[in-house]
C-alpha cells in the first residue's frame, strides 16, 4: 500500500511540483494538499497521514504555529519541513525541530531547480528514510530489543571475534573525550540528550550533526540555552575543555589535534565533502586516533546512512573506546546506529532518554 503524504504550502505551483515528485514514486501518494496551517490542522484532526510536508511561512497559521498546535493537542504526525529557509532563518528551522519536526529539506528558490533531479532526490530520500521503507528489518530489531531485560544492552564485540579493549570504570586522572554523531532526527534527539548531561561532565564532547552551513550556530545557541553544560559551535584553534560540547560547523569538517602541554584543539578542515557529507563524522573519529586521550566514548544517534562506522572501526584499532548506540525504537531513522552495530562495534544499545546518563556513567563527573 502506498504511503499517504499531506503537502502543506501556500504556493499552488509548489504544491503541484511537490505532489508530482511524490506521485512519481510508486511507494508514495499525495492526494490531499493545504494552502496554510489552519487547513492542515483541520485535516490532521480527523485523518491520519504517513507524513506531512510542511512549509514555514504561510497565511492564517504558519508552520511553527501548526507544530505548536500539534504538540499541544497531541496530534500524531510525522512532519518534514520543506521551505526556502536561508541562513538567517536557521533559528526558525531549529525551533521547528524542537517542536517535533523530524528534519527539513531546503526548497529551491526557483521553479526550475524545484523540478530538477537534486531536489527530487533529496525529498524522496528523506521521506523514504523517515518512513522506514526497510520496515521489516527495523521492526525485527525493535522486537529483539524489547525482549531484552534491561534498557542498556551489552553487545558482542567485533564481528571478527577478536577482543575489544574495554574502557575501565571512570577514574581520576584519566583523560577522556566524548565524540557524538547524528543526522536525520538528530537535532530533535540532541534536545533530549544535551540538556540532560551533568554540568560536571569530566570530558569535552565533540559532535557532528549533518546540517548545512549557517544552521549549526543556531542549533548550538538554542541547545546552550537549554543545557547545564556549555554548548557552542566549534571554532578554529580553540582548546577543548571538560564540560563543553563543540558542534562542528555546517560546511566544515571537525578534527581534534594535539596542542601544547597535553591539551587538544579544534581544527576545522575545508577538505572536500565525504559521500556528500561536510561535516563528516568519520573524519572526526579518525582524527582521534592521534590524540592523547586515554579513552574515548563514541555515541551514535539517529541518522540516515553509515557515517561514523568506518571512523570508529579505525579508532578501535588504536584506542580503548566504548561505543553507545541509540536503539531502533527511539530513532527517527535507524541507519547510523544500525550500521555501527552490524559492524560489531557497539558496547551498549540504549533508548534516547538514557543516552545522557550512559555517557556520564562512562566518563564520570569532576
Amino acid at each position: 500500500m502506498k504511503k499517504n503524504i499531506l503537502v502543506v504550502d501556500d504556493s499552488a505551483l509548489m504544491r503541484r511540483v511537490i505532489c508530482d515528485i511524490i506521485n512519481s514514486d510508486n511507494r508514495f501518494q499525495a492526494i490531499d494538499t493545504c494552502c496554510d496551517g489552519l487547513q492542515a490542522y483541520e485535516k490532521l484532526k480527523t485523518k491520519r497521514y504517513d507524513a506531512v510536508l510542511l512549509d514555514v511561512y504561510m497565511p492564517r497559521m504558519d508552520g511553527l504555529q501548526l507544530l505548536e498546535r500539534i504538540q499541544t493537542e497531541h496530534i500524531e504526525a510525522t512532519v518534514i519541513m520543506v521551505s526556502t529557509l536561508t541562513t538567517e532563518d536557521a533559528s526558525v528551522t531549529v525551533r521547528a525541530m524542537e517542536l517535533g519536526a523530524v528534519d527539513f529539506v531546503t526548497k529551491p528558490e526557483n521553479i526550475i531547480e524545484a523540478k530538477g533531479h537534486d531536489f527530487r532526490k533529496r525529498l524522496l530520500d528523506m521521506i523514504q528514510a523517515v518512513l522506514h521503507m526497510d520496515e521489516p528489518q527495523i521492526r525485527a530489531t525493535a522486537v529483539r530489543e524489547r525482549t531484552r531485560p534491561t534498557a542498556s544492552v551489552m553487545v558482542a564485540p567485533k564481528s571478527d571475534g577478536t577482543p575489544r579493549r574495554r574502557m575501565p570504570a571512570p577514574r581520576r586522572g584519566c583523560n577522556r573525550i566524548v565524540a557524538l554523531a547524528c543526522s536525520t532526527g538528530g537535532p530533535k534527539a540532541l534536545h533530549t540528550v544535551l540538556p540532560a548531561l551533568d554540568p560536571g561532565m569530566d570530558a569535552p564532547m565533540v559532535l557532528v550533526q549533518h546540517m548545512p552551513t549557517g544552521f549549526t550556530k543556531s542549533l548550538a545557541d538554542r541547545l546552550n540555552e537549554l543545557s547545564k553544560v556549555t554548548v557552542k559551535e566549534a571554532e578554529e584553534g580553540e582548546t577543548l575543555e571538560k564540560g563543553v560540547v563543540y558542534i562542528a560547523p555546517g560546511g566544515r569538517h571537525l578534527e581534534v589535534v594535539c596542542g601544547a602541554n597535553g591539551s587538544h584543539k579544534v581544527h576545522l578542515s575545508d577538505a572536500p565533502a565525504i559521500g556528500g557529507l561536510k561535516p563528516c563524522a568519520n573524519i572526526m573519529y579518525q582524527s582521534l586516533k592521534n590524540s592523547r586521550y586515554d579513552e574515548i566514548t563514541c555515541v551514535v544517534l539517529t541518522g540516515m546512512g553509515a557515517d561514523g562506522t568506518a571512523g570508529i572501526e579505525q579508532l578501535d584499532k588504536s584506542k580503548p573506546i566504548h561505543v553507545i548506540a541509540q536503539n531502533a525504537q527511539t530513532c527517527v531513522v535507524y541507519g547510523m546506529p544500525r550500521a555501527v552495530a552490524e559492524a560489531g562495534l557497539v558496547d551498549e544499545v540504549v533508548p534516547l532518554e538514557s543516552i545522557a546518563n550512559t555517557i556520564i556513567k562512562n566518563v564520570g563527573v569532576k
